[in-house]
C-alpha cells in the first residue's frame, strides 16, 4: 500500500527527482542475511531514505543476541551513537543471566511493530536469527510444553552433549535437524520435545511461509563465500582486539545463562578466561563457528519466497532497498 501524497526522492547525487508516494506503513520491511554483510548499516541508511521522503522508520532488532546488556562486542551492537538518532528496539532487554525465549520475543516484537506502525513510522526488522525472524514475519504458533519431557532431554544433554540427541533428531526429522545444526542444544532438546508431544515432525511447528503476519518486504543481503569468509575471520579478529575477553571478564561475576554463555564468541572468551584456552584457539574456534552459523543463515534465509536479495558489497544497495520498500 502507498501514502497518498507525492514526495521528492534524491538521486545517488543528491538531486531532487519526482517518485511515486511513499510507502504506506502498514507494512513491515525485514532486512535478513548471514552475520558479517552488513544488515545494520544498510537498516540505517533505509531508514535515512524513507525519513527524506517524509516516512520516518524505527528499527526492531531480530539478533538474538543483541537482546543482552552488555554483550556488545562480540555482537557488533552499535552503540546509540552510531544509531544516527533513529530510534531502536529490543536491544539489551536482558541481563546475560536470563534466558530468551522465542515465544516471547515474538510477542514482544510484534507489540513494538504494532506500536511503531500506530505512530505512522514504518517498522524495520533487522536481524540474522533465523526463527526470531520468521516467528515474526509467518504465521506461527508455538506448540505447547512438557515439564517432564523437557527435563528428561535436558539431563540428556547435560550428561552427554547435543551429538546423541542431534542423532535422534535426524532420524526423527532431518529438516529440523538441518536447520537446527548439530551444535544448539536448547533447540534439539526443544524441537526432540515437541515431536515427542505431539506425535509429529518439528518442522510443522517451524513457520508457516505460506503467508505473513503482516504485509512485509522482504530484503536480503548477500556476499560471495570467498569474501563472506574472508569478512567474518577479520571480524573475529577485531572483536578479540576491540577487548571482547575483557567484556566477559566483566559479565562473569554476574553470571551467564545458558543461552548467553553458548553464545559464539562469549563461550570461547569464557574458556580463553578459564584457562581452557589460550588466545589463539579461542579466535580459531570463534571463526570456525562463525563459519558454520553463516552457512546455516544463507540456508534458512535462502528458503524464503519473494526476497529481494542484493549484493552486500554494491556501493547502491541502499538505493536498491529503497525502490523495493517504495516500488
Amino acid at each position: 500500500m502507498r501514502g497518498a501524497g507525492a514526495v521528492v526522492r534524491r538521486s545517488p547525487h543528491g538531486q531532487p527527482r519526482p517518485a511515486g508516494p511513499a510507502p504506506g506503513v502498514s507494512r513491515l520491511v525485514a532486512i535478513v542475511g548471514a552475520t558479517g554483510t552488513g544488515k545494520s548499516e544498510l537498516s540505517l541508511d533505509l531508514a535515512g531514505r524513507l525519513a527524506d521522503v517524509g516516512t520516518p522508520a524505527e528499527i526492531v532488532n531480530a539478533d538474538a543476541m543483541q537482546l543482552y546488556r552488555g554483550m556488545d562486542i562480540g555482537t557488533a551492537k552499535l552503540t546509540p551513537a552510531e544509531r544516527r538518532g533513529i530510534p531502536h528496539h529490543l536491544i539489551d532487554v536482558l541481563d546475560p543471566i536470563q534466558e530468551a525465549s522465542v515465544a516471547r520475543y515474538q510477542a514482544a516484537a510484534r507489540g513494538v511493530i504494532d506500536d511503531v506502525i500506530s505512530r505512522g513510522a514504518t517498522p524495520i526488522l533487522v536481524g540474522g536469527s533465523g526463527l526470531y525472524v520468521s516467528s515474526v514475519v509467518y504465521d506461527f504458533r508455538f506448540p505447547g510444553t512438557d515439564d517432564g519431557i523437557r527435563s528428561r532431554l535436558e539431563s540428556e544433554l547435560a550428561a552427554h552433549g547435543p551429538g546423541v540427541l542431534f542423532e535422534r533428531l535426524v532420524q526423527r526429522d532431518p529438516h529440523a535437524a538441518e536447520a537446527i545444526g548439530p551444535h544448539n542444544g536448547r533447540r534439539i532438546v526443544r524441537a526432540l520435545e515437541v515431536i515427542e508431544l505431539t506425535g509429529e515432525p518439528f518442522g510443522a511447528g517451524l513457520p508457516d511461509e505460506s503467508g505473513t503476519w503482516r504485509p512485509t518486504v522482504m530484503i536480503g543481503l548477500r556476499l560471495h563465500r570467498e569474501k563472506l569468509v574472508r569478512r567474518l575471520d577479520e571480524r573475529v579478529q577485531r572483536m578479540w582486539e576491540a577487548g571482547l575477553v575483557d567484556e566477559v571478564a566483566a559479565l562473569r561475576p554476574a553470571g551467564f545463562g545458558t543461552t548467553a554463555g553458548r553464545a559464539i564468541g562469549y563461550a570461547q572468551a569464557l574458556r580463553q578466561l578459564g584457562g581452557e584456552l589460550d588466545e589463539a584457539d579461542a579466535i580459531a574456534d570463534t571463526q570456525a563457528l562463525t563459519r558454520r552459523y553463516a552457512r546455516r543463515q544463507v540456508s534458512w534465509f535462502g528458503r524464503a519466497r519473494d526476497t529481494v536479495w542484493l549484493e552486500a558489497d554494491d556501493p547502491d544497495r541502499a538505493d536498491a532497498a529503497f525502490a523495493a520498500v517504495t516500488s
